[in-house]
């Protein structure tokens, strides 16, 4: 990707703002701060890991216009 020449000072002020709020970053005192996950003590509630549907994969791949080996096929696109 090229940079135009206009582009290069705004380029310049945005990274050099960038590379100060990485250093009062890098300034904050860590020391005694645990690693969390999210700020809020919420826990996430799961349902139950149970199958809710019926296996088509026959009906599906009866209808599919190339199928192998219970694969479908598909043309190549990457050379």
């Amino acid at each position: 990707m090229r940079v135009d020449e206009e582009q290069v000072s705004a380029l310049e002020k945005d990274l050099g703002n960038i590379l100060d709020l990485v250093d009062q970053l890098a300034a904050a005192d860590t020391a005694n701060v645990e690693p969390l996950a999210h700020p809020l003590d919420a826990v996430q509630r799961l349902r139950a890991d149970e199958v809710t549907e019926t296996d088509q994969r026959e009906a599906f791949q009866a209808i599919a216009p190339a199928t192998e080996n219970g694969l479908y096929l598909v043309p190549r696109v990457i050379e």
